[in-house]
C-alpha cells in the first residue's frame, strides 16, 4: 500500500493541520484515560469489602485509553486519504466508543461503591 502522503493531491494545508490536531486530541484523550486508570489502580484507597474494585474500574480505563490512541491514528489515516482524494470524510466511531465505555465504567463504579457500602455497613 502506498504511503498516505503519496496518494491523491495535496489538500489545503488547513485541512491537513486540522486533521493532525484532531489526531493529537484523540492521543491526549487516550493518554489521559491510561493515566486515570493507573491512578485508580495505584492511588484510590481500596473499597471495603470489594478489594478487587479498583482493578475492576482501572483496567477498562487503561484498555479504552490504548484503544482510543490506536483508533485515533487509524482515523487520522482514513481522513487524510479522504482529504487527498477529494472524498467526504468517513464517519467516526470514536465518540460513540468513548461515550459508551465511559458510561459503562461510571455505572460499574456506582455498583462497586454500592456493594462496598452494603458489605461494609
Amino acid at each position: 500500500m502506498a504511503d498516505i502522503d503519496e496518494q491523491g493531491e495535496e489538500p489545503d494545508v488547513r485541512f491537513t493541520f486540522a486533521n493532525e490536531r484532531t489526531f493529537l486530541a484523540w492521543s491526549r484523550t487516550g493518554l489521559a484515560l491510561v493515566v486515570a486508570g493507573l491512578a485508580i489502580a495505584q492511588l484510590l484507597p481500596p473499597f471495603p469489602g470489594v478489594p478487587w474494585g479498583r482493578h475492576l474500574l482501572a483496567v477498562p480505563m487503561i484498555v479504552l485509553g490504548g484503544s482510543v490512541s490506536v483508533a485515533g491514528y487509524l482515523e487520522w489515516g482514513r481522513n487524510q486519504r479522504a482529504l487527498r482524494s477529494g472524498e467526504p470524510l468517513p464517519p467516526s466511531a470514536l465518540p460513540k466508543l468513548l461515550a459508551g465505555t465511559i458510561t459503562a465504567v461510571a455505572f460499574l463504579a456506582a455498583v462497586v461503591v454500592a456493594v462496598s457500602a452494603i458489605l461494609d455497613g
